[in-house]
């Protein structure tokens, strides 16, 4: 036992040394990064928090512009684009109905400006994630050993406590949304990979030799059987990357970022029950919200 502690592997000295290593010689790129995803962030709440001064109103004083379209209204016409989106997509009124009132009760609550913050943290995470996953999953269901080299990489990055996530990007970003962001990214990822690799390996094998038949590349047995065959597994990777995605919010609350996050830390610290209570209930409105807005209608 001894012997074995004496010689210690010194993992996390050689972590801290690759991560020193790259704050000392990418200390360029991650700034410009950041001030890019910064300045993305707050442009998105500012569209969903207050009212355009743009067009036809572009030269008109900020008073008279909340006169003409009173800033308290944003949070409706917000609410009614969602609304309208809901029925657009579902064409069920019980759907739709719940949207409406689910957001409505998070105006009734006043955490429509954290509701906003959570949902940008929210969409960034997603952009990213699905943008990275959907075409890592279709590789790695083209090439077996890659998802094999892949599969423990994933798992580590859904296993790690994510707190250790916020300490590299807390090193590289300093505090606000962009760590909880990254730290949002890295938990969130694996899910999208693995289904959209389930998705295109489980593709059957007289499917795609229908459309090899027919003179079809490869492009051809991806794009007409592959990818519509795998699209109910993608859009469940797409809903379990917005639930994942806002499960962290309160861990992002942690970095300094804004959202739904920040009041129950705040009720943790006090002990707020009543606070605690409706914080959380708010995000489990938001979630059910959003879940029943993108999954899939039924045939």
């Amino acid at each position: 036992m001894g012997f074995l502690t004496e010689c210690k592997l010194r993992v996390g000295d050689g972590a801290e040394a690759a991560f020193e290593w790259a704050r000392e010689n990418l200390a360029t790129a991650v700034d410009a990064f950041r001030d890019v995803m910064e300045a993305a962030i707050e442009g998105v709440v500012a569209v969903l928090q207050d009212p355009p001064n743009t067009g036809w109103i572009r030269d008109v004083p900020r008073r008279e512009v909340e006169y003409l379209y009173p800033q308290d209204w944003h949070p409706f016409l917000v609410i009614g684009l969602l609304t309208a989106l809901a029925f657009a997509l579902h064409r069920r009124a019980g759907v739709t109905l719940l949207v409406l009132l689910g957001l409505l009760f998070v105006v009734n609550q006043g955490y429509w400006e954290e509701t906003t913050e959570s949902l940008t943290l929210v969409l960034f995470a997603c952009a990213a994630c699905m943008a990275i996953g959907v075409p890592v999953g279709i590789a790695a269901a083209h090439r077996p050993r890659l998802y094999r080299a892949l599969r423990p990489i994933l798992d580590l990055m859904q296993t790690l406590p994510t707190f250790v996530y916020l300490i590299p990007a807390i090193v590289f970003f300093g505090i606000g949304m962009v760590p909880g962001l990254i730290a949002t990214v890295i938990f969130v990822l694996p899910a999208p990979i693995r289904l959209t690799h389930l998705g295109v390996s489980s593709t059957p094998a007289p499917l795609i030799e229908a459309v090899q038949s027919f003179g079809g590349t490869k492009g051809d047995v991806l794009w007409k059987a592959e990818l519509p065959y795998a699209t109910p597994q993608i859009m469940t990777g797409l809903n379990q990357t917005i639930m994942l995605s806002l499960s962290m919010v309160v861990i992002a609350a942690l970095v300094g970022a804004d959202g739904l996050g920040v009041p129950v830390v705040r009720a943790l610290n006090q002990v707020n029950t009543a606070l605690g209570f409706e914080a959380g209930l708010v995000i489990v409105v938001v979630a059910i919200v959003l879940d029943r807005l993108l999954r899939r209608p039924s045939a």
